[in-house]
């Protein structure tokens, strides 16, 4: 089967248009034909090495967590899948190696949904991580409420999006951070009011009409705006991030969680329902050929996109 992968840690060359074997199953997973691959920060974080401390690995290296396909083969303990579903998947396994950016890839149950019935295969590709990761800061750790004030940094990138979304569904008041060309974009996505980090300093914007700050801020940048963030969020509120570990932030009258996605099938199958249902959108920065992933890398490494970008296999 035709992959990208890569024989080493390093930079965009390193990814390789290489011919590998096809994966076998075992009885508790399925094999998908992809169709197409989300393309996501967390890929040339891998590729570069950052995390191969975190992260078990073997090479060749298969990259990619996104995946939208259709079931070519079912292990005989698999009971919700069948031979031709056309389903989505957020990829990520105990050891790095067979990931979305190949003709095949083998999958447990778990990592699986079917995919949304108005949706692309390049659409729903774009979905799984983002969508999954911004369900599970926004919901379970911030536990937002319906009429809470939430801030959402990078609100025009794939996480933060889906943030908006979400929380604006839930019934949020919800305000994001974006450089000026991307406002009227976050706006349509559901945001009350939007901040050009480039132009003013957010803080101040939200205390001067939220004086005692937001109930939820959603960090999706880290660094000095993670710092700031925790002085704009309301007593007894709560600060989420998905970049590095909030600590205390010198505040013990908050809670601070750092999130890193977890595959499950039950909310990747809600999150479907929300497509089909009209209550959520994708929306498509770029969609690259396979064998352009080095192309996709430099964009999404540029950290500018609007949306999400893919790669059709």
């Amino acid at each position: 089967m035709r992959a990208v992968a890569i024989n080493e840690f390093g930079g965009r060359e390193k990814l390789l248009l290489m011919d590998l074997p096809v994966p076998e199953i075992q009885g508790n997973e399925i094999l998908v034909r992809v169709k197409a691959a989300g393309v996501n920060p967390v890929d040339w974080k891998i590729r570069e090495g950052y995390l191969k401390n975190l992260f078990p690995h073997e090479f060749p290296v298969i990259l990619g967590w996104d995946a939208a396909g259709i079931v070519e083969k079912v292990g005989s303990q698999v009971s919700r899948f069948r031979q031709r579903d056309e389903i989505f998947a957020y990829c990520r396994k105990p050891v790095i190696q067979g990931g979305a950016y190949a003709e095949y890839i083998v999958l447990e149950e778990e990592h699986c949904a079917l995919k949304p019935k108005n949706v692309s295969f390049e659409e729903a590709a774009s979905i799984p991580l983002a969508a999954l990761t911004a369900y599970q800061a926004v919901f379970d750790a911030a536990k937002l409420q319906s009429g809470e004030t939430i801030l959402i940094h990078a609100a025009a990138g794939g996480v933060g999006g889906f943030g908006v979304q979400l929380a604006k569904d839930r019934g949020a008041i919800v305000w994001g951070t974006a450089t000026q060309g991307k406002h009227e974009y976050v706006r349509k996505l559901g945001a009350d009011r939007v901040i050009d980090y480039t132009q003013v300093n957010f803080c101040d914007v939200v205390r001067s009409e939220y004086s005692d700050g937001m109930d939820v801020v959603f960090d999706c940048v880290c660094g000095e705006v993670l710092d700031r963030s925790g002085e704009i969020t309301k007593k007894g509120g709560r600060l989420v991030t998905i970049v590095e570990d909030p600590g205390g932030l010198g505040r013990t009258d908050i809670s601070t969680e750092f999130v890193f996605v977890a595959p499950n099938s039950a909310q990747l199958t809600e999150l479907a329902q929300m497509f089909e249902q009209g209550r959520l959108k994708t929306h498509l920065s770029e969609v690259f050929p396979l064998d352009e992933a080095q192309r996709a890398h430099e964009l999404s490494e540029s950290m500018r996109t609007r949306g999400k970008i893919v790669l059709v296999i």
